[in-house]
């Protein structure tokens, strides 16, 4: 079962152990779009490495969108629409094939993202994947058992890039990260991506929506000890509480449970670093690499 966003007060739960279902289900939306895309192109009359140099691609690159190996980019359908004449036919699939791109079971997520004012997130694993550089996300992804195949990786690299436009959109939410000091010594995919992941996160600190906070390995207390979770207020003012593990996440949506939630993550900001404290600490460690 998929979770949506406008269920009636519970928490709403999926999951991907129905993983072949939900990436087929995927697949058979992108590859019906490929399909549209190459049968209008073929109208238009255009080879692919003309159509390509209009819309600013390869011929390769649009065989793969045609044959439904990546998946394109909103804005790059909406160019195809226009130099094809498509009057909206491709348009149209625009929705279906950005949800496409993130598995079953973060979709909901995903599109809580687009109409956030505020989200609130609290990692001990690994990096916040709108945090994460493109090596340090195909790091992680190429961990992941049973492995994923490399297109799976590219279309989820390219998909977690794509979230990251939140910190630079029009009226970008205020955006609050705390993670465990475990998060940022964990040398993922090497040293040098770790390196890279810590100069990231400095230059993301600095931006004036964003607070960056450890919570150091010293400290005696932790509301965190539940693990990882993520709190979204809509631009409704309704929040919503977002948990995953193991391929399965719950997206929470009871009032009581989401204020109690962000009441949780209130009080783990409390015992953390000052934002200003933390990118010092990271500064520190990467002195240290």
């Amino acid at each position: 079962m998929t979770e949506g966003t406008e269920p009636g007060g519970e928490a709403v739960m999926a999951d991907d152990t129905e993983g072949t279902t939900a990436d087929t289900s995927g697949q058979a939306v992108v590859a019906a779009f490929g399909q549209t895309l190459k049968t209008l192109r073929l109208r238009a009359g255009l080879e692919r490495e003309e159509f390509g140099r209009r819309i600013g691609y390869s011929a390769s690159t649009i065989a793969s969108y045609e044959q439904g190996r990546r998946i394109p980019s909103p804005r790059t359908i909406e160019r195809a629409d226009e130099v094809l004449g498509a009057d909206g036919l491709l348009t149209v699939w625009k929705e279906q094939v950005e949800r496409a791109q993130y598995p079953v079971f973060f979709q909901g997520m995903a599109s809580l993202e687009k109409v956030a004012i505020e989200l609130l997130s609290y990692d001990t694993l690994v990096v916040k994947g709108l945090l994460q550089t493109e090596a340090y996300m195909r790091a992680v992804l190429a961990m992941r058992r049973p492995p994923l195949d490399e297109e799976t990786i590219e279309q989820r690299v390219a998909a977690r890039l794509a979230r990251q436009d939140i910190f630079d959109r029009p009226s970008a939410p205020l955006l609050s990260f705390v993670m465990d000091e475990s998060v940022l010594r964990r040398p993922l995919g090497g040293i040098g991506v770790l390196r890279g992941q810590l100069e990231h996160l400095l230059a993301v600190g600095r931006k004036r929506n964003v607070e960056i906070q450890v919570a150091p390995l010293r400290c005696e207390e932790s509301a965190g000890v539940d693990g990882p979770f993520t709190v979204v207020t809509r631009d409704d003012g309704r929040k919503f509480a977002y948990t995953e593990a193991q391929g399965t996440s719950t997206l929470q949506t009871d009032p009581q449970q989401t204020a109690l939630a962000a009441a949780r993550y209130g009080i783990i900001r409390s015992q953390a670093l000052t934002p200003r404290e933390s990118l010092e600490f990271i500064e520190r460690l990467l002195g240290e690499l």
